[in-house]
C-alpha cells in the first residue's frame, strides 16, 4: 500500500495540471505567434569558400595587375577565369587586353555586357572560346557587325545572342540581320531539298534565341519571314516556347555570369565607388544615332568587308603586270625560256 501512494499523488497531480489547462476559445495569440519567429531565425548562411575570398581580394586590386595579367592567368582555371572577367566587367574595367588575357577554351557563355571590348577583341575570343552556346554583348559600343560575324563564324554553337540596350547597339543589331538569314555557297540547285549543310554557310546557323529588348517592328518582321528559327525575346515558362525548352540564359533579370560570382563579396566591384545595377530595357535612351554617325559605321563595315576583295584585286593586277613584264622584255623571256628547258630536261634525265 505503502508503494502505491507515490503513484496516486503524481495521477493527482496530472489530473490538477489538466483541470488547470485553459481550452476556451478567448486564448491570448501572443504566445503561440513566437514559435515561428523563433524558427526563422535558426537559419544559417554558407560561408564564402576561399576561392571567393581570394577572388574577392584580386577583385579590389584588379587595376594593378591588369598589365601582368596574360602571364598570371595562364595556370588558372576556366571558372577562376571567367569570374575575374566578370568582376572586370562589374568595375568597369573589361577591355579588349583582358578579356583576351582571360579567355579559356572550356567557356560555355560569354558577357562582355556594358563593356570596352571591340570587334579585335570579340573576333580574337571567339577563336579562342569555339564552343560558346550563350553571349551577351549588349550595351557594347565598340562592337559592329564585324565582330558579330566572327562571332557566329567561329562558334558553331552559339545559340543565344543578348544585344541591343543602346541606340548604337541597336543599330548594330539591325545590321547584322543579314547576319543571321541563311545564305547559299551554291544556287545552281534546282531546288532547296538537293542543298546540303555544307552549302549553306557563312551565317549563324546554330542561333536559336536573340534577346533584343527594344526591336523594331521591321527588325521583327524580318526575322520572322526569313528566320523563322530564331525566337525573339522569348520568356520562360515551364511547358516551353513553340515546342522548345527555353534556356536560362534569355532570361534578361540575370546576367550571364552571375553563377561565377554568386559567393563573391558584393563590396568587391564597388572599390571603383559604385555598384553595378541592372538597367530596365524600358529605361535606356531613346535617342537616335546622329546621321553623321551612321554613314560612319556604315562606311567602316563597308570597308572591313570589301578589304578581302581588294587585296585579291590587287594580287590579280601584280600578276598580270608580271605577265605583260615577260612578254615586253627580252631579258624576262630569255629567262623564262631558260627555265623550260631546263625543266624538259630534268624530266628527261
Amino acid at each position: 500500500m505503502e508503494k502505491d501512494k507515490p503513484a496516486a499523488a503524481s495521477a493527482k497531480g496530472i489530473t490538477n495540471s489538466l483541470k488547470n489547462l485553459d481550452l476556451s476559445p478567448n486564448y491570448n495569440p501572443k504566445y503561440t505567434a513566437t514559435i515561428p519567429k523563433l524558427a526563422c531565425k535558426r537559419t544559417r548562411t554558407k560561408p564564402p569558400s576561399l576561392s571567393s575570398l581570394c577572388l574577392g581580394v584580386i577583385g579590389r586590386h584588379l587595376e594593378d595587375i591588369i598589365p601582368e595579367l596574360g602571364g598570371i592567368a595562364v595556370s588558372f582555371p576556366a571558372d577562376i577565369k571567367m569570374a575575374m572577367a566578370a568582376i572586370a566587367r562589374r568595375r568597369k574595367l573589361l577591355n579588349d587586353d583582358v578579356i583576351i588575357s582571360l579567355a579559356d577554351s572550356a567557356w560555355g557563355v560569354l558577357d562582355i555586357s556594358g563593356s570596352d571590348v571591340s570587334d579585335s577583341g570579340l573576333a580574337e575570343v571567339a577563336g579562342v572560346c569555339t564552343h560558346l552556346r550563350a553571349v551577351d554583348i549588349s550595351r557594347c559600343k565598340n562592337i559592329t557587325a564585324v565582330g558579330v560575324s566572327e562571332l557566329v563564324q567561329n562558334c558553331k554553337s552559339l545559340e543565344t545572342l543578348r544585344c541591343g540596350g543602346c541606340p548604337r547597339s541597336d543599330f548594330t543589331a539591325r545590321r547584322c540581320l543579314g547576319i543571321f538569314k541563311p545564305k547559299l555557297n551554291d544556287v545552281k540547285g534546282d531546288s532547296w531539298e538537293e542543298l546540303d549543310m555544307a552549302e549553306i554557310g557563312h551565317s549563324a546557323e546554330s542561333l536559336r534565341w536573340l534577346v533584343w529588348p527594344k526591336i523594331d517592328k521591321d527588325s521583327l518582321e524580318t526575322l520572322a519571314t526569313e528566320c523563322p528559327r530564331i525566337s525573339v525575346n522569348p520568356k520562360a515558362s515551364p511547358f516551353g516556347f513553340r515546342g522548345a525548352e527555353v534556356p536560362i540564359e534569355v532570361s534578361q533579370d540575370i546576367a550571364l555570369d552571375d553563377r561565377c560570382v554568386e559567393d563573391v563579396d558584393p563590396q568587391t566591384w564597388a572599390v571603383s565607388g559604385f555598384t553595378l545595377k541592372t538597367t530596365s530595357p524600358s529605361l535606356s535612351s531613346p535617342t537616335e544615332l546622329s546621321l553623321a554617325e551612321k554613314f560612319r559605321l556604315a562606311f567602316v563595315e563597308r570597308d572591313t568587308r570589301l578589304a578581302p576583295k581588294r587585296a585579291k584585286n590587287a594580287r590579280q593586277h601584280q600578276r598580270r603586270a608580271e605577265r605583260e613584264w615577260r612578254m615586253t622584255n627580252t631579258e624576262a623571256k630569255a629567262i623564262a625560256l631558260a627555265a623550260k628547258a631546263s625543266k624538259s630536261l630534268q624530266s628527261r634525265n
